[in-house]
């Protein structure tokens, strides 16, 4: 299941943290990467644990719990904190897959990568290049949304970013733990919410569209309890 959640910041929540990340030290993004992908890996990165890095994060983790749209497709239990890179003059990311399992800096804690997740700080047309390509079993899906919009894949899923040839591509990039670890349970219990949403918005007043609302409702919530791991 791939995701766009359109608008996540604002525009001036864009230009604030653009004007953020312009303002940091950039690394060899290879730093962060595993064996694999480091072979792949052709970008520039803002360290983990960046004051910027911190704040600009703190942002974003912010607006990710005030966004129904991505509660409901995503179901997180933990989150990563948010990294930043950025591409430029031809560098790219080679095809490659998530690991598995990430240890947040400076803590004991680890998540299990269930989801992916892309935010933009440039507009398509102000660079060219730099899709982010996801392939699964219905083919290859290009992404390159404008700034402030997010796309959420399954961390199982190859993909790879195009070289970029002209401009900058910023965007910030972090990994998820659900809790519905599969991927095809957390497709349909977004499904159904979508449904219950769509339903209740359409036929309010209706009492028999209502009396089912709440069963669907039901549904979902012991579908919920069922697969939830916690």
């Amino acid at each position: 299941m791939l995701i766009t959640v359109p608008d996540l910041l604002t525009k001036e929540q864009v230009a604030e943290a653009r004007r953020l990340l312009e303002s940091a030290e950039w690394i060899d993004g290879k730093v962060t990467a595993g064996h694999q992908s480091a072979k792949a890996k052709n970008n520039q990165q803002i360290a983990e644990g960046h004051p910027v890095a911190k704040e600009v994060g703190e942002m974003i983790l912010r607006a990710l719990g005030q966004n129904p749209l991505f509660l409901s497709a995503a179901l997180p239990l933990k989150i990563f904190p948010p990294l930043f890179n950025r591409y430029s003059g031809g560098q790219n990311f080679g095809t490659h897959v998530d690991n598995a399992i990430r240890q947040i800096p400076g803590t004991p804690l680890r998540i299990r990568t269930d989801l992916s997740a892309t935010l933009f700080f440039e507009n398509p047309e102000n660079y060219d290049g730099g899709e982010l390509c996801v392939e699964d079993t219905y083919g290859v899906h290009r992404v390159k949304l404008p700034a402030g919009s997010l796309v959420l894949y399954p961390s199982t899923s190859l993909h790879h970013v195009t070289p970029v040839t002209r401009g900058t591509r910023l965007c910030s990039f972090f990994w998820l733990q659900s809790m519905i670890r599969d991927d095809g349970q957390r497709s349909l219990l977004f499904d159904l919410d979508l449904g219950i949403q769509r339903l209740g918005g359409e036929l309010a007043g209706n009492e028999t569209a209502e009396k089912t609302a709440v069963q669907l409702t039901g549904v979902y919530h012991n579908l919920l309890r069922q697969w939830a791991e916690m």
